[in-house]
């Protein structure tokens, strides 16, 4: 099996979770006299063996990630905390370009006027450079995945 494919297992799973938990809320109580929609009890127990399924996948996942090499440098683990790093470098400039970018109203002269502290073209190019890094790198790791045997 390639590590793609666990990745889209283990999402499967993560997936199901979310949505047995949903499913519990909605059957824990009842009004006096009615029944649950779904028994509580078979929802608690497959919650359960998804978890369960989901700690095989992760753990195997995490395994090939820390032992397989991405490049002449990296492990596969190392290039995806470097995506992580790149993401939310991304993301705070990206929020500090919006923030700087709302224009203050004033209607009269009384009001205290704000100055942008940050050359925004600047902050533009280095969002724009860092997203294509991002993507360069996430396709490559991408790549890898589905070249990747899942170690066992």
């Amino acid at each position: 099996m390639r590590l793609a494919e666990a990745l889209v297992l283990r999402a499967d799973c993560q997936r199901k979770v979310a949505q047995l938990k949903q499913r519990l809320g909605r059957v824990i109580k009842v009004q006096e006299g009615d029944q649950p929609s779904e028994p509580p009890a078979e929802l608690l127990q497959e919650l359960k063996h998804t978890l369960d399924e989901l700690a095989v996948w992760v753990k195997k996942i995490n395994k090939t990630n820390s032992l397989s090499p991405f490049n002449a440098d990296l492990t596969l683990s190392e290039a995806l905390a470097e995506r992580e790093r790149i993401m939310q470098h991304r993301n705070i400039l990206n929020e500090l370009l919006n923030e700087a970018s709302i224009k203050q109203e004033r209607y009269g002269r009384q009001e205290v006027k704000f100055y942008t502290t940050i050359e925004i073209s600047a902050l533009q190019k280095d969002v724009d450079e860092l997203s294509k890094q991002y993507r360069e790198l996430d396709f490559r790791i991408q790549e890898k995945n589905w070249s990747t045997d899942l170690l066992e």
